[in-house]
């Protein structure tokens, strides 16, 4: 038998420390550029479920408000005849509310809006007026998502938006965690910018270039009928 090398007796196979500390660099430099994509993209999951769920309870509002009343609510209902009565009086009624925050917002409810500030539009815009899209009530319903009313008194437009993740968690932004739909003459409840609504040009209205106050009202139906919607807004 060859004699054991002695240069080779008694050691071990292992790291150096040099070797350890560079792998854990690595390691934290590859863990610092994919947490905020895993970050954002579980965001982006968590906001699309939201408006989903929000949809549906939208939708079962409105069911519910027939069943009692024997007819769906439609603008003409809620014009009264020449007399606009309030869209919010008539549907609040059918949501599990928590908060009411009255016509144009609570100061005192940390979880009412009361300056169109605090959202921004698609493309990043502040919105510094309270602009006519959510300004004719609001009320905070039992999982934190809050409801934004617009009536547009003297015509047949009345918008129901929600923050799906209430106005306390960002991005607060249109198209992102804010959704607006549109209430139709047959008593349907639309995404905005579906092809029968009021805002439908994306170049326009859902746009990350757009300068329109008003951009990102119409994202919605593209948040519910393109795949990769939300996948996109994470890249």
């Amino acid at each position: 038998m060859a004699p054991e090398n002695s240069s080779l007796r008694g050691k071990k196979a292992g790291f150096t420390l040099a070797e350890v500390l560079i792998t854990l660099g690595i390691l934290g430099v590859v863990i610092a550029m994919t947490l905020p994509t895993l970050y954002n993209r579980n965001l982006y999951k968590t906001l699309e479920a939201g408006l989903k769920k929000n949809y549906t309870i939208i939708l079962q509002a409105f069911d519910l408000y027939y069943a009692k009343n024997g007819e769906k609510l439609t603008p003409d209902i809620i014009k009264g005849n020449g007399t606009d009565v309030s869209l919010k009086s008539l549907i609040m009624p059918y949501f599990k509310v928590l908060i009411d925050c009255g016509a144009n917002g609570d100061h005192k409810q940390k979880q009412c809006v009361y300056v169109n500030s605090q959202y921004k539009t698609f493309s990043g815009k502040k919105l510094n007026e309270f602009i006519a899209a959510f300004d004719d009530g609001q009320f905070v319903i039992e999982d934190g998502s809050i409801i934004l009313i617009e009536d547009m008194q003297g015509s047949k437009y009345k918008f129901i938006s929600v923050d799906v993740n209430g106005r306390n968690k960002n991005p607060n932004r249109w198209g992102y965690d804010l959704f607006t739909f549109e209430l139709m003459d047959n008593g349907q409840i639309l995404p905005m910018g579906a092809p029968e609504t009021r805002y439908t040009d994306k170049n326009e209205y859902c746009s990350q270039t757009s300068t329109n106050v008003y951009n990102g009202i119409a994202c919605t139906y593209y948040a519910i009928n393109e795949k990769n919607y939300f996948t996109n807004l994470s890249n």
